[in-house]
């Protein structure tokens, strides 16, 4: 059995994981966790579970606490016992039980290998892996939040500016831009961060961009902080101005591991291609502690259903499903960010559940020989689509890590799209790529081009590599809510559309992500509700996640709250990015204007409006637009059969209609 402190609080045991649900016994065993091995005062713990303003009866309540958690051990059957010492209470744990003591343990091993790089990168690497998400997530004590978290947060940041600096001293600069693009979003404030992005993009040949980095950075710093970047920065930009040579790369860095500094000796690292004696010895020589990749603001992705993963708060389900006990994730996969880099490793879907068969099929379809002859130069290609919050991005990923063994340079996800829903240019997207695939191995790679917005994002991406022999280039996954016909047309490949969810399989999510002692004690309202929600796998996700927050809201007693306004109440209230209404407008924003108001009105009709002959008042709305609606994902099937709308989607139509209705009404 495991503790597990680094993201959601959790006990695991092998395969199987167990999220706690937020409460006082959990703020107490982050609380004992954190200082595991050592004395622990009552005093601090009671702050830590309650608070700074604690109830007169805290000290008998904190007993409790111990005894609930005793408990939860034995029911577990955790062998590690929570021990009472005079003026407080202990619990004794080692690396292989705690993944933070592992996580101390492997940095420091790591640190002896100062004179092997790459045995330095792959153990920090490793280390790393451990890291789970949003630290204590589904910890609520503003005590841990403040003096405990921040503190580990560091000890990662200080781990991954090490990864990043031996990659840059390794000549790996265009692996280390993954990294740094998210680092530095992350933590627009960390210097070191962008000094080392400008130094990456620079060694990479790419002037322009480190240059319009460093301006970039120098204006947030002068106007959220009122000061100038720091000395090295500004030499680094100097350097760059001039066109002058770095020279070697070497990460000499002091390392700091839990407020020990640990002098590390110059690296002797393989140096870049470029790399050549310096005419500028301190233009990058400030190589302090460096980069972070990004543990998003609060995400956590803890289960995904064929969907994509979503912020948690404590154990907050990804699209589709989340449960309490699931298998836990691979060891040295990551999380995917929530903002920051557009192109970045694939990362896993932790306890992915559902489309067994599309899962299955892709899978297969990646693994598959090429077939020989001229056409093998043209990549692979393989088309997601559906609609939005449909599971696509979550599908792609899960079957890329399934296949990864058919890839050996690798695997990248590219964000096709910006942070604010925009596409990205096409010629931005293939710089970027090509120089990641540039720092790849041998072998073939894979890449999931995820968010498509049109085939003109795609096609330059999908152009033949390389001479007669030279074997394939890189297989490409694509997702789009369209279905992108004329790229299928025009370069080939194979298209997988998902559709919601069946009965059974809203059923059995509902089962995996809110327990089967829950569900099983009134499965009629589990249908109830899955139902409510469409059986589509975005509501579900959500859904689920209220639920999850409220474990003593009876299942019959939720489905009467939902039904009263199911569109308001989709809704995380603490985030509410993550909505169902917000989902369809960010969707419906994206269309032509006259496609947009060519969909509303079809969703306000009646539901003849989408047959052939339409009401006898209006007749059919044209073939094409409602051909281009189906493209969009927007509506569900077709010739030879009736489109249909989602009733989510007509209804959110609908409510939106009502509210500009009332506000454009006359005093």
């Amino acid at each position: 059995m495991r503790f597990q402190l680094l993201g959601p609080l959790a006990l695991a045991d092998g395969p199987d994981t167990v999220v706690l649900q937020p409460s006082k016994p959990a703020n107490l065993l982050a609380a004992l966790l954190l200082h595991a091995n050592s004395p622990v005062s009552a005093e601090y713990l009671q702050r830590a579970v309650w608070g700074e303003e604690q109830p007169a009866t805290a000290r008998a309540a904190l007993q409790t606490c111990v005894l609930r958690l005793r408990r939860l051990f034995s029911k577990h059957g955790v062998t590690t016992s929570i021990d009472a010492v005079p003026g407080g209470y202990r619990i004794t744990a080692a690396p292989p039980t705690l993944d933070l003591l592992g996580f101390r343990d492997r940095v420091r091993r790591a640190a002896g290998l100062d004179r092997d790089p790459q045995a330095e990168l792959c153990a920090l690497r490793d280390a790393l892996s451990l890291w789970q998400g949003s630290l204590l997530a589904n910890v609520r004590s503003v005590v841990l939040h403040r003096d405990e978290v921040p503190r580990l947060a560091e000890e990662r940041l200080r781990a991954v500016e090490r990864v990043c600096d031996l990659l840059l001293g390794l000549g790996r600069c265009g692996e280390a831009l993954v990294d740094l693009w998210t680092a530095t979003r992350v933590h627009p404030g960390h210097e070191r961060f962008h000094e080392q992005l400008i130094e990456a993009l620079y060694r990479c040949g790419r002037q322009s961009q480190a240059l319009a980095e460093y301006r970039r950075v120098k204006g947030f710093l002068l106007e959220e902080l009122g000061v100038d970047p720091s000395p090295s920065l500004r030499r680094l930009e100097l350097a760059v101005l001039r066109g002058e040579d770095l020279g070697p790369a070497g990460p000499a860095a002091p390392r700091v591991i839990r407020g020990e500094t640990v002098p590390l000796p110059a690296a002797r690292p393989a140096l870049a291609p470029e790399a050549t004696p310096s005419t500028a010895p301190d233009a990058a020589s400030a190589t302090a502690q460096a980069t972070a990749s990004a543990t998003p603001q609060g995400a956590s992705p803890v289960v995904a259903a064929g969907g994509t993963s979503a912020p948690a708060q404590g154990a907050t389900p990804v699209q589709g499903a989340i449960p309490v006990v699931a298998p836990a994730p691979a060891a040295g996969t990551t999380l995917a960010p929530v903002a920051a880099s557009r192109i970045e490793p694939v990362p896993a879907v932790p306890h992915f559940t559902g489309r067994a068969a599309e899962t299955a099929a892709l899978t297969a379809r990646l693994t598959a020989p090429p077939p020989p002859g001229p056409e093998d130069h043209r990549p692979l290609t393989v088309l997601v689509s559906g609609a939005p919050g449909i599971g696509k991005s979550a599908l792609a990923q899960h079957a890329a890590r399934l296949a990864r063994d058919a890839f050996p340079a690798g695997q990248l996800l590219v964000r096709m799209t910006r942070a604010d829903g925009e596409p990205r240019p096409a010629d931005a997207v293939a710089a970027d790529v090509a120089a990641a695939l540039g720092a790849s191995g041998d072998g073939r790679a894979l890449l999931i081009l995820d968010d498509v917005v049109d085939a003109d994002q795609v096609r330059p991406l999908l152009a033949p590599k390389g001479e007669a022999g030279a074997g394939p280039g890189p297989a490409v996954v694509v997702t789009s809510r369209m279905s992108l016909g004329g790229l299928i047309a025009t370069h080939g490949g194979w298209v997988q559309r998902l559709t919601t969810f069946t009965e059974a399989e809203s059923y059995a999510l509902l089962l995996t992500a809110l327990g089967a002692e829950r569900v099983e004690a009134d499965p009629r309202s589990a249908h109830r509700l899955a139902a409510m929600c469409g059986h589509f796998p975005a509501a579900l996700r959500i859904l689920t996640a209220r639920l999850l927050t409220r474990p003593g809201l009876r299942l019959s007693d939720a489905a009467d709250w939902l039904g009263d306004d199911p569109l308001a109440r989709l809704t995380l209230t603490d985030s509410p990015d993550h909505s169902v209404t917000g989902l369809f407008d960010r969707a419906l924003g994206r269309l032509d204007p006259r496609l947009s108001e060519a969909f509303t009105h079809l969703a306000q009709g009646p539901p003849t409006l989408l047959d052939d002959r339409g009401p006898e008042d209006e007749g059919p709305v044209p073939e094409a637009v409602r051909e281009q609606l189906a493209d969009a994902g927007l509506l569900e099937d077709g010739p030879p059969g009736p489109y249909r709308i989602h009733d989510l989607l007509r209804a959110h139509v609908r409510r939106t209609a009502r509210i500009r209705d009332r506000r454009t009404e006359k005093v």
